[in-house]
């Protein structure tokens, strides 16, 4: 007698929805095989997270998914269960393009780019100051901001890298993917941290103040921070964030003085 087909066996999670137009958030594959696709409806916007990448010393990535072009922030591991989750994407709204964008916040996020860009044809976006760190790839190299469109905006905030940026996305009321730039301390709050490879950490600390100055808590109502996820007790994102980065960079300055 022949044996019964296995399902998939996964050692990590998949890509987890962590903010969307529809509640209740929950993960779009909890039960997805190779002879069925999930119900999710992927042309409700939606922001998913997916788990902890080891090329990029556990640094979480995010997409954007959107009726416009989707946006993925910094390199997911390539995992059988991503490039499942990426199938996944196409068959659920085939009409739309899966991934327009990799947008990479920082040089340690690069991880596999050029295998993710081929795999999933997307421009990559890089800080200028870092984009030699791609050669032979097709890369568009930004200064002090670009914006992609009328809700997504990406800023340079140096300090933990030369070319450290935050991308902002105006919908949710306001989310702004921080890279390494703002991780959650012990306390889950958004804090810019100090290591010994950070690049320059009074230009850091004016970096966060300049976020401060540009937002209002109408503005930025969430942080997905690019590490130190497991901090955030199974969450992907800092609510109250501008509140909670504006205090939180206080203390920060006064330490530094």
């Amino acid at each position: 007698m022949s044996p019964l087909p296995q399902q998939p066996s996964y050692t990590i999670k998949p890509p987890q929805i962590v903010l969307s137009s529809e509640m209740p958030v929950r993960e779009i594959l909890p039960t997805w095989t190779a002879t069925e696709a999930p119900s999710t409806d992927l042309s409700i916007s939606k922001i998913f997270a997916f788990p902890p990448n080891r090329d990029t010393l556990g640094g979480t990535s995010y997409l954007i998914v959107r009726s416009e072009a989707n946006i993925l922030i910094d390199c997911p591991a390539p995992e059988q269960i991503n490039e499942d989750f990426w199938e996944c994407l196409q068959h659920t709204n085939p009409k739309q393009v899966g991934v327009r964008w990799l947008f990479i916040t920082h040089r340690g996020a690069i991880g596999k780019a050029a295998e993710i860009q081929q795999a999933l044809g997307c421009e990559i976006l890089i800080q200028e100051q870092e984009a030699y760190l791609l050669p032979g790839l097709t890369v568009t190299a930004f200064g002090q901001e670009f914006a992609l469109d009328a809700t997504t905006q990406i800023i340079w905030t140096p300090g933990h890298s030369p070319g450290s940026s935050c991308l902002y996305y105006r919908e949710f009321g306001g989310v702004l993917f921080s890279g390494r730039h703002l991780v959650p301390n012990l306390q889950g709050e958004p804090m810019p941290l100090r290591t010994a490879k950070t690049f320059h950490w009074p230009r850091q600390i004016k970096s966060t103040q300049a976020l401060c100055d540009r937002f209002t808590p109408e503005t930025l109502q969430y942080i997905c921070p690019g590490a130190n996820i497991g901090l955030l007790r199974s969450k992907h994102t800092i609510d109250q964030a501008y509140q909670r980065l504006v205090m939180n960079q206080t203390i920060s300055h006064e330490s530094n003085h």
